[in-house]
């Protein structure tokens, strides 16, 4: 199952990322963490705290990327020819979670009890030429090309505000948990993502955080209604961790916050995968691009690139 977090620049969703997946790992769940934000942050909310780490990311290597993962597919021709969106098809490489791959092997660390993937930072060589979905790429190309089952996890953390839907990769995931402080900016955020989220089916539930107390509770059950999924109190426990000085794990998170995450795990495992919507949206976000910059940057009709013959899912790993 895939979960995005996502939510107004210092809401939280870095942290409650980290969280979820230490949660779903301390179950002994396989999960895998991608830091998808334009600021890398999230190994150090899971506990890093060496520097550089040491995980190849996947912005810097798309081309090795598209090279491995169209394999032998007819409809692709080169890397050249492979753009973001380009959806798998009879012949391409298929991913499982975590599996015994060149991908995983190369980009993915491990930091504590989470295996981690990164796209990478915003250097200097892109200021000016590119944009940061460009980088994004390489985590849309994963989750096209992932068959994923049902106790397994993908956890990523987005970029901050909106900026998800400059890609198709928002239709990627099971569910989008949008965090929400109780304040009027913090609810900001979730009225874009609400109505872009509708128009595709994309399941979205909101998360409160920093809540102090009933007045921030009510304000945001005011705003958001019956999208508020949970909420966690302001944590101490994640103070501490932020200063490097927590102890014991999250068996001495705050009980509250500790049944928020239960409850976000209860709400991902609710609802099974929809592999022919997921499947539908790929192709649609595909031809979008193909019409509107790709085919005209690759001199090529990207429209045949889809394979009408591939069926989605598990049945395509045999």
């Amino acid at each position: 199952m895939r979960v995005a977090f996502v939510g107004k620049g210092g809401s939280g969703k870095t942290t409650l990322s980290a969280l979820f997946a230490r949660h779903l790992a301390r179950s002994g769940a396989p999960v895998l963490a991608i830091d998808g934000d334009i600021n890398q942050h999230l190994a150090e909310a899971l506990g890093h705290d060496q520097d550089p780490l040491d995980t190849p990311p996947l912005g810097a290597h798309l081309p090795e990327i598209k090279d491995w993962l169209r394999g032998s597919n007819p409809r692709i021709a080169s890397r050249e020819a492979m753009i973001k969106t380009t959806p798998p098809g009879r012949g391409s490489r298929l991913l499982r979670l975590l599996g015994d791959d060149e991908l995983h092997a190369r980009h993915v660390r491990r930091v504590g009890d989470v295996p981690l993937m990164v796209t990478g930072e915003f250097d200097e060589s892109d200021l000016g030429v590119a944009c940061y979905h460009s980088k994004l790429g390489g985590v849309e190309l994963y989750l096209n090309h992932l068959v994923d089952g049902p106790g397994e996890y993908v956890v990523v953390d987005m970029t901050a505000g909106a900026d998800a839907f400059a890609s198709g990769l928002f239709t990627r995931f099971d569910i989008t948990f949008l965090v929400a402080e109780p304040t009027r900016k913090g609810v900001s955020v979730y009225r874009q993502y609400r109505d872009h989220a509708r128009e595709f089916g994309i399941r979205v539930a909101v998360i409160g955080n920093k809540v102090t107390g009933e007045d921030d509770l009510l304000f945001l059950k005011e705003q958001v209604g019956d999208d508020l999924l949970t909420h966690l109190v302001h944590s101490p426990w994640v103070r501490a961790a932020e200063q490097g000085r927590a102890e014991g794990g999250l068996d001495t998170l705050e009980p509250h916050n500790r049944h928020a995450l239960t409850i976000l795990r209860e709400t991902v495992d609710a609802h099974p995968r929809d592999w022919p919507a997921l499947h539908r949206h790929a192709v649609e976000f595909h031809l979008r691009n193909a019409r509107a910059w790709a085919n005209e940057a690759t001199g090529l009709d990207l429209a045949a690139q889809v394979d009408p013959e591939f069926v989605p899912g598990p049945s395509a790993l045999t």
